[in-house]
């Protein structure tokens, strides 16, 4: 900045850098807004959501981890039954984790076998229509 010698020029000098403060507040204001806009829970969720819509690798991913937790569970529960042995406890939490662990790790060959799986099933179901 230069040297101000006279009072006009110093108003002048001080009119501009209140400007230019005002110009600098409201644009401080407007990221603010923005910021909090975006920190609110609606909005964080649906950029989560969108984040996971845009990427089907993280959907299949999910439902694959999905899968296997509800396998390994599943299992846990039949192979325990209402058994209060600490033994058994202690194997079916051991299965549990071996039926998950397979389970999310191999989503592609438990998709194949539920396909096949199914598919007899239907074929058995139209045999058995056909001979009544």
């Amino acid at each position: 900045m230069q040297n101000i010698t006279s009072t006009v020029s110093l108003k002048s000098a001080i009119q501009l850098l209140e400007a230019e403060q005002a110009q600098k507040g409201q644009q401080l204001k407007e990221q603010l807004y923005i910021a909090y806009e975006s920190l609110k829970p609606v909005n964080l969720v649906k950029h989560a959501l969108q984040d996971i819509s845009s990427s089907p690798y993280l959907i299949d991913n999910i439902l694959s981890t999905a899968l296997g937790i509800a396998s390994g569970f599943l299992t846990n529960k039949i192979f325990i039954g209402r058994s209060g042995s600490i033994v058994r406890n202690l194997l079916g939490t051991v299965l549990q984790f071996g039926v998950t662990t397979a389970v999310a790790q191999h989503p592609e060959t438990i998709k194949s076998l539920g396909q096949v799986i199914m598919q007899y099933f239907i074929r058995r179901k139209g045999t058995n229509s056909q001979k009544l």
